[in-house]
């Protein structure tokens, strides 16, 4: 008798400790710890490069078209792309962004130099390590409170509001992680592969007709410097013209009765009138 009532109370204990348990886990998530790799050895650089390649008006299209053409033959793809034609007096251009794997780098830096002169070649690189590792400790940890919720979800003793609060839990879990998820591959993509810009210009003629073009181009740019000064002046006027329907009205008045007041200033005072 008492070995069976001792063994009562221990499954009682049992399952109100589980409970509490339980209720815990529920109303208060597991706290989101990042993992710590402070002795991490490798280190994630994004790196991009900037390009400025001349080249003459007539070969223009064609090295702008060979660059883009040349791009998928190697571990590269083409981000965006465009290219200005000469119309009027505007100088004809060409941008192209990629990124490229950096064992392909060279080659493809090789391949530009044909296409034309180098103007300027810049690079830039920036450490990303701090940003991917919090990134990746982030998504581990979703990913286990995920599941856990996932695990709770699934007991057979949970109560309707222990499953309501577990499904509300875990929708908001999920979208964190997609969002952690989605921020990694950017990541990724920045540091796994080079960013490289190219802008194709059109070299400037020499001599006289240099000198011409730069004419041009100083009348080009005050047409439209006028343009911008009228522009500016128009919206000055519009917004001015609100208040002038106030201030002036207001100005005739003041300017009235000033003068009223003038002249009763300079208007001879009448004669007493006579007692008599």
């Amino acid at each position: 008798m008492n070995r069976t009532f001792v063994i009562l109370i221990f499954a009682a204990l049992t399952l109100i400790a589980t409970g509490c348990g339980y209720k815990k886990a529920v109303l208060a998530p597991a706290p989101m710890v990042l993992t710590a790799f402070a002795g991490s050895p490798q280190r994630y650089i994004a790196e991009r490069h900037k390009l400025e390649v001349i080249t003459s008006e007539s070969d223009l299209q064609k090295s702008w078209e060979s660059a883009v053409a040349f791009c998928p033959t190697i571990q590269c793809e083409v981000v965006s792309s465009s290219i200005t034609t000469r119309a009027g007096d505007s100088v004809p251009s060409g941008v192209i962004s990629l990124r490229v794997a950096p064992d392909d780098l060279k080659r493809l830096l090789g391949y530009v130099e044909k296409l034309g002169k180098i103007a300027r070649h810049t690079t830039d690189r920036e450490d990303k390590t701090t940003a991917v590792v919090d990134t990746e400790a982030k998504i581990k940890n979703l990913t286990s409170f995920r599941d856990n919720l996932r695990a709770m979800l699934a007991r057979p003793s949970a109560s309707v509001k222990d499953l309501v609060e577990i499904q509300k839990q875990l929708t908001d879990t999920q979208s964190e992680l997609d969002s952690e998820t989605a921020q990694r591959k950017i990541l990724a993509n920045e540091t796994e592969k080079i960013a490289l810009e190219i802008a194709f210009r059109v070299e400037r003629p020499s001599g006289n007709a240099g000198g011409f073009a730069q004419v041009r181009e100083a009348l080009a740019e005050s047409g439209s410097v006028l343009a911008d000064s009228t522009a500016s002046l128009i919206t000055a006027i519009v917004a001015i013209i609100p208040w002038l329907i106030l201030i002036v009205p207001a100005i005739w008045l003041l300017a009235k009765a000033r003068r009223k007041l003038k002249l009763r200033r300079s208007s001879p005072a009448a004669p007493p009138a006579s007692t008599n």
